[in-house]
């Protein structure tokens, strides 16, 4: 049998353990009901407001805790047991629908119909109704800040280096099916019957999913000193440590800043998005559940071949893949006033985008000191999440912009994907020459390598020193906790 068949051989027998099979179906079912929300926040928003900054502004302060608060979260997550903060930010979120749920339950007789949308309409601001989906959209966005780094972090605890790439695939395929594919139709029926129920639901998922955390075993934060520990956080400090580990690292770096402009072109799109499905496409709410459902299709495609597709082409091949695609769909849909087509793009869109987070998260994972995860994961994530707010707020001023300057409505509504299109197309004459699969090959067996060491050093030191920690002979992260900072080799 030839190496590369016995390595194929090896993976399919890597077992990922309880614990991870815990948190999968904690991640599954709370998905579910995030999918659920998903029609039901974006309909509920079109119900209450017509205006495209406005409906644009729910997403954007929900995304802007990904600006604001992504790094002090890293350092939290660093410092306290992670699946204890994964289990109080799913409790959080469990409060805050039910509380959505029943300010949407006592103005259910003064909201319109689901199915008067088609083809566009006029209607007064809800205020109060807006307002509330705006505070529970910060307050959403901050849990999902720390639940997200927390669950990203927690997973090398639970499954070995070489297990990474599938636990991340088999994760984010069943998320996707829950979250794209069963819960948008599920949300759209819910929706119809009463605006208020699909929230009802949601809190019932977060509600089982903490129960489901709880029963994981072991302990799952960071081994620093006790002593350090007890001191007063030194955030700016902390922050400035993750911060410099990934500015210096030559390639997390361009990769942070190349998903960070991604994201943003993606959200210029879908900022007013619901608004172009109503008025452009036609649809109703179950058919914008289906369009919303193609996400799950071509996650699923791309979950079982993203492995596959990186080792045929190389993971550099791939990620170019993903931003060429990115383009060719975004201007197909704006061209487009079919939904099947814009169905077709969403899915041909996922499958390359799942592509993208099976190799970069699985890097990731791979390379960054466990002691610094926290905080280079969130300092990562700042730049990769915290563009989305820019990113909505532009594709609502284009839409606003362009209707000021003489265009009709649904000129405007189709302006996003336009722009985005272009962007793509500027973003991959930068990222080319600096995503190749020599880059990232070397960057994660130096990572490996790296940690392996860390370790070998960390057990020879406790049993030569009595149990304390000695860093004699290996390089000290700006504040003082083991992990090297990579050279900055331009």
């Amino acid at each position: 049998m030839s190496s590369v068949a016995t390595e194929s051989a090896d993976k399919s027998k890597i077992r990922l353990g309880s614990r991870y099979w815990k948190l999968w179906t904690s991640s599954v079912i709370s998905n579910l009901g995030d999918g659920v929300a998903m029609v039901a926040y974006l309909w509920l928003a079109s119900a209450v407001t017509r205006d495209p900054v406005l409906i644009a502004l729910v997403a954007v302060v929900q995304r802007l805790p990904w600006l604001l608060f992504t790094l002090p979260a890293g350092v939290i997550t660093d410092r306290v047991d992670r699946r204890k903060i994964m289990v109080w930010m799913q409790s959080f979120r469990m409060v805050l629908t039910l509380g959505v749920a029943f300010v949407v339950l006592s103005f259910n007789d003064s909201l319109p119909a689901p199915d008067e949308f088609v083809g566009g309409t006029e209607l007064t601001t809800n205020w109060v109704v807006y307002a509330t989906l705006v505070v529970s959209a910060l307050f959403f966005g901050m849990a999902e800040v720390l639940y997200d780094n927390s669950a990203q972090t927690i997973l090398p605890a639970m499954v070995e280096p070489d297990g990474l790439e599938k636990a991340n695939g088999n994760l984010w395929g069943a998320e996707m099916v829950a979250n794209s594919f069963v819960g948008p139709p599920l949300g759209s029926v819910l929706v119809a019957m009463a605006f208020a129920l699909p929230f009802f639901f949601d809190a019932g998922t977060f509600a089982l999913a903490t129960v489901l955390l709880l029963m994981i075993a072991g302990n799952y934060g960071v081994e620093r000193d006790a002593a350090e520990l007890e001191q007063k956080v030194d955030w700016l400090g902390e922050i400035k440590e993750g911060f410099l580990w990934l500015w210096r690292h030559p390639l997390l770096r361009p990769m942070a800043i190349i998903l960070g402009l991604l994201n943003m072109l993606g959200m210029v799109g879908f900022a007013t998005f619901v608004l172009f499905a109503q008025e452009v496409l036609a649809t109703t709410p179950f058919v914008f559940a289906i369009l919303l459902a193609a996400g799950a299709v071509g996650g699923i495609i791309g979950s079982l071949t993203a492995p596959r597709i990186s080792k045929s082409i190389g993971s550099g091949a791939s990620l170019h893949v993903t931003m060429i695609t990115g383009g060719v769909t975004a201007l197909i849909i704006g061209l487009s006033s079919l939904w099947p087509v814009v169905w077709v793009m969403f899915a041909i869109g996922m499958a390359t985008g799942v592509l993208w987070n099976v190799i970069t998260v699985s890097l990731r994972q791979t390379i960054i000191p466990d002691a610094l995860l926290g905080r280079v994961n969130s300092v990562y994530r700042f730049f990769a999440w915290g563009m989305m707010p820019i990113g909505l707020l532009l594709g609502g001023l284009i839409v606003t912009l362009t209707e000021s300057a003489g265009g009709s409505r649904e000129l405007a509504l189709r302006m996003p994907w336009f722009a985005v299109a272009v962007g793509y197309a500027l973003l991959y004459i930068y990222a080319a020459p600096r995503l190749t699969t020599e880059k990232i090959e070397t960057a994660r067996a130096e990572g490996i390598t790296a940690k392996e060491d860390s370790e070998q050093r960390s057990v020879e030191s406790k049993a030569a020193d009595d149990g304390r920690l000695s860093l004699d002979g290996e390089a000290i992260a700006e504040s003082g906790v083991p992990g090297a900072i990579p050279r900055d080799e331009g």
